[in-house]
């Protein structure tokens, strides 16, 4: 049997001994699960942290009113703050009346939009009284209007509505109708039948030209004289 020599002993002492070798493409690996785990972390924390906040958002705005309110003044301002009667007679500019009448301008204003006062004529025209336009049905017909009209010329008692507004039959809220009035005169008598929405700011001469036709006895006008048709303006 051949003798081994020490040092042939000690290399072979070293080598059982020595730590074992790890290869480079096990470090890769290693490395790269590390990195997927700390981007999972990062994604699971954004995720919840983005959850809590929209929860918290959508609290404040279902429970706390300034947003809502904020929401529902800036629907307000959106909506047209003026009509512009195109006339047989000319052009009639109306302010309307957004913040104290909101729901009749809302329903004014679908309607213009459908074309509903498209070649509306005015039925009757009542001097140093209204112009009233669509059917009239609020008052119980056009004769309670006459006599309603008859009575303010004999007695002119103290005015409740001014000259040149814009307004509608409260009978009429409720009802798929809608007719228009302008007065051409303070009146009292209508304070109660009478919703006012708007008022004219430019054209007020053109409501007098209207105003002059020739009539019936029954303020009816002998030629057609209507509205063409309405547009909308945020601004003028």
């Amino acid at each position: 049997m051949a003798r081994i020599k020490p040092q042939a002993l000690l290399l072979q002492s070293k080598k059982k001994k020595g730590p074992t070798r790890i290869g480079a493409s096990t470090i890769v690996l290693c490395n790269l699960v590390v990195a997927l785990i700390v981007l999972s972390i990062m994604a699971t924390y954004r995720h919840w942290y983005k959850r809590s906040m929209d929860q918290t958002e959508d609290g404040k705005s279902t429970f706390e009113g300034t947003d809502v309110r904020t929401f529902v003044d800036l629907k307000k301002y959106d909506l047209p703050g003026y009509a512009i009667l195109n006339t047989s007679k000319g052009y009639i500019t109306i302010e309307l009346y957004k913040e104290s009448s909101p729901e009749i301008v809302d329903r004014f204003l679908d309607l213009c939009q459908k074309g509903y006062f498209k070649g509306m004529p005015f039925n009757h025209v009542i001097k140093n009284y209204v112009i009233q336009g669509g059917e009239y049905q609020g008052l119980g017909a056009a004769e309670e209007l006459i006599s309603h009209a008859k009575l303010h010329l004999q007695l002119g008692t103290s005015p409740k509505h001014e000259a040149f507004m814009l307004g509608t039959s409260k009978t009429r809220l409720d009802s798929k109708g809608f007719d228009l009035f302008i007065t051409t005169a303070p009146i009292p008598d209508m304070n109660d039948k009478l919703t006012v929405f708007g008022r004219v700011i430019k054209g007020e001469d053109v409501v007098q030209e209207i105003e002059e036709v020739d009539t019936d006895e029954h303020y009816r006008p002998k030629s057609s004289v209507g509205i063409i048709n309405v547009a909308l303006k945020r601004e003028i």
